[in-house]
């Protein structure tokens, strides 16, 4: 685990590049369009947590990851018509056990694990309707 808070930058801004590029190069619009507003909520989410380290407030990227992937499958389910209703129950709950190590490690605080759970959530939620 990275002790300080400023350790978390660069490795920060090198996720912010290689996500662009991603976005740029492969995930293209007219090929993938779902997984390029997944990508593009994921890079808004990694803004989001860099943003916030200069702030002086560290939100888990455990959090982030987990719980916009969940957002992504729910809209999956949506946006195909299917009743994936156990992926989106098994999605809730790797949330929660997510949530429950990260404290148990000492990791992160109950605050860190919203403000995580709320940075990958929002921007999935706010681009969730122009893909579906």
């Amino acid at each position: 685990m990275i002790a300080d808070i400023s350790q978390r930058k660069i490795p920060l801004v090198l996720q912010c590049f290689l996500t662009i590029f991603l976005i740029r190069k492969c995930i293209t619009l007219e090929h993938f369009p779902e997984f390029h507003f997944f990508f593009l909520g994921g890079l808004f989410s990694t803004i989001i947590a860099l943003i916030l380290l200069f702030f002086r407030t560290k939100a888990s990227l455990h959090m982030i990851a987990i719980s916009a992937l969940t957002i992504f499958v729910i809209g999956l389910s949506i946006h195909n018509e299917s009743r994936n209703i156990n992926w989106i129950v098994f999605w809730v709950l790797m949330n929660g056990f997510v949530a429950s190590s990260r404290l148990e490690m000492n990791a992160h605080t109950p605050k860190e694990l919203v403000i995580g759970f709320l940075s990958g959530i929002i921007p999935q939620l706010i681009l969730l309707p122009i893909w579906l």
